[in-house]
């Protein structure tokens, strides 16, 4: 026989062996159809053998997947239309369901995720929307999760990412918030005029007990007013005082 007709059948050989040793990274897991039946269990990661054509390998990830859910038109339940996006963080857990159990897991979620976000973010108000969110993502998320198990699929987080409202709800919005830190400066101003009037009527008091004092503070206050080289000095005169006055001039008039 011709070494020809010999090394032919042997570099056939030899490539249908390369062929049937797979590589399986420490990421990844290979799912094994043989005669088209599942295998119980996926094989890796390491070296695998496969006997092609009889067996055929379908690689399946599992590190964590980021996937963006596209901008929804959504209605909240006060009937403000928003547009909103959201990021969905999910792994696969089973390669064989995800494999055997849907025709493309990561459509499907994407798909269940879009659905999900519209009808979850039309049973909630703006205000609870924009300060409750991570209720909300716990919410989607587990509702995700409990649909994407069956496939072996774990939807890990769900973030609302961005959520953009209409011009004149922004302007309604910064005009409310405008009002609101007008109102906080007014109460402030308040309620600092209400201890400055508490701090004078305990004063007014201390300085009652002893009339005296009045005659000191007023001796005090033209100090100050000296230290400053001022050509006019205002002196304040007790109203009690003029009250003396006018008595004794009445008094001398009835004379």
């Amino acid at each position: 026989m011709p070494p020809v007709l010999i090394l032919v059948p042997v570099i056939i050989f030899i490539f249908w062996v390369l062929s049937c040793i797979k590589i399986i990274p420490e990421y990844e897991r290979a799912v094994i159809f043989t005669l088209g039946r599942l295998a119980s269990a996926p094989k890796g990661p390491g070296l695998v053998l496969i006997f092609a054509p009889m067996q055929r390998v379908v690689r399946v990830s599992l590190q964590q997947e980021a996937m963006e859910v596209p901008p929804q038109d959504i209605i909240t339940r006060d009937n403000v239309t928003l547009k909103v996006n959201a990021v969905i963080f999910m792994r696969v857990v089973d390669p064989n369901n995800a494999v055997n159990q849907v025709a493309n897991y990561r459509y499907q979620t994407s798909q269940f995720a879009q659905t999900t976000l519209r009808s979850v973010l039309g049973e909630v108000d703006l205000d609870e929307l924009l300060a409750h969110r991570d209720k909300i993502n716990l919410r989607l998320q587990s509702i995700l999760d409990h649909r994407t198990d069956p496939w072996g699929v774990k939807v890990t987080s769900v973030e609302v990412k961005q959520v953009d409202l209409p011009e004149n709800m922004t302007r309604a919005m910064a005009k409310q918030a405008e009002a609101e830190r007008e109102k906080r400066s007014k109460i402030i101003h308040a309620e600092g005029e209400f201890a400055a009037a508490q701090r004078l009527v305990e004063a007014a008091h201390l300085l009652a007990s002893e009339p005296a004092s009045i005659q000191l503070r007023y001796l005090q206050t033209l100090t100050e007013i000296g230290v400053e080289k001022n050509t006019t000095v205002i002196f304040p005169v007790p109203v009690d005082m003029l009250a003396g006055v006018k008595a004794l001039i009445d008094r001398a008039v009835q004379k």
